[in-house]
């Protein structure tokens, strides 16, 4: 057996990448299915994985999954299954975000910040198509991110066509293995290209009807940089239902939150309806922002096998 690297995954084939650089096609051994996590995809784009080339055949089988050190994943939108993985094994998510076509509510990316504190994977947020925000745009955008950098999220703000916002970005990835998300429409694959010349990855329009963004990526994929390091371009994502968090551990993933820990006066406060709650009294003096805690009592309240689909911030 060879251990390569999953770089695509296209449904029943994955394209995996082996040690000496080839890149070859493989399909799931089929006990691989039932192990592990219920999911609609055992096997994720960045995984390690041990492959077979089958006796008598071209064909290739994954035999086996290394151990991940982190994953980020989703509620799936196929009710029969439980859960679908984005990525595997990442050094750090970027999540794009925009204010204006698309719009990224700010529950959206609240959630996305909990899944990635939940493995302990860093984020930055981007704040793509700054270039298009008319003045009025620009306080609104500063107070957003303020909120988020002073809970310790780098933000940058940057436009996929101008390449001295972006520079940075070449600099972080290289040696990494990262990963770019957010609504479809925001950028990523722009951003993708921008960032290396000799990929070439289909970008969408705005659907003006809603404002929305067109999928262009429907699977999954991975692609090195010339300048070094490997980016995981996923699907545009509507809706981000967060699983598999408990309860009382749920204000943890939220750093302002966390550093409060200890100062309620009852150690086991959910900072819902306590009295001498910390958590509360940060959100009265607007030490926390509301509407992170609004995010929070979302995500305390929410039925986790409920049709996630029912939240229009996702």
């Amino acid at each position: 057996m060879e251990l390569a690297k999953v770089i695509k995954s296209t449904g029943k084939w994955y394209i995996v990448e082996l040690n000496n650089g080839d890149k070859i096609s493989a399909r799931i051994r089929g006990k691989l299915r039932l192990d592990g996590m219920r999911s609609t995809n055992p096997v994720a784009v960045g995984d390690e994985v041990w492959v077979k080339k089958q006796v008598n055949e071209e064909a290739y089988t994954i035999e086996k999954i290394e151990p991940r050190k982190n994953y980020i994943v989703r509620k799936s939108i196929n009710l029969s299954k439980k859960t679908q993985i984005l990525a595997a094994n990442i050094d750090r998510l970027y999540l794009i975000v925009t204010l204006v076509a698309p719009e990224t509510h700010l529950a959206f990316i609240d959630r996305f910040l909990v899944a990635a504190e939940s493995f302990r994977i860093p984020i930055t947020l981007l704040f793509n198509k700054i270039d298009l925000y008319l003045d009025e745009h620009l306080p609104i955008v500063d107070d957003v991110i303020s909120i988020y950098e002073d809970i310790g999220y780098p933000c940058h703000k940057i436009s996929a066509l101008d390449e001295k916002s972006i520079t940075f970005l070449r600099e972080e990835i290289n040696g990494n293995q990262v990963m770019i998300g957010g609504h479809s429409g925001t950028g990523k694959s722009t951003l993708i290209n921008a960032l290396d010349e000799s990929l070439s990855i289909k970008t969408g329009q705005i659907s003006q009807a809603h404002l929305q963004g067109q999928h262009t990526t429907t699977f999954a994929e991975m692609h090195q940089l010339q300048t070094g390091g490997y980016i995981i371009d996923t699907p545009g994502i509507r809706a981000f239902g967060v699983i598999e968090l408990e309860k009382e551990f749920i204000s943890h993933y939220f750093p302002e939150m966390r550093a409060l820990i200890g100062a309620c006066k009852f150690h086991n406060c959910q900072h819902l309806n306590e009295p001498k709650c910390a958590v509360k009294s940060a959100v009265e003096d607007g030490t926390i922002a509301p509407s992170r805690y609004a995010t929070y009592i979302s995500l305390m309240e929410e039925d986790q096998e409920e049709n996630y689909r029912k939240d229009i911030y996702g």
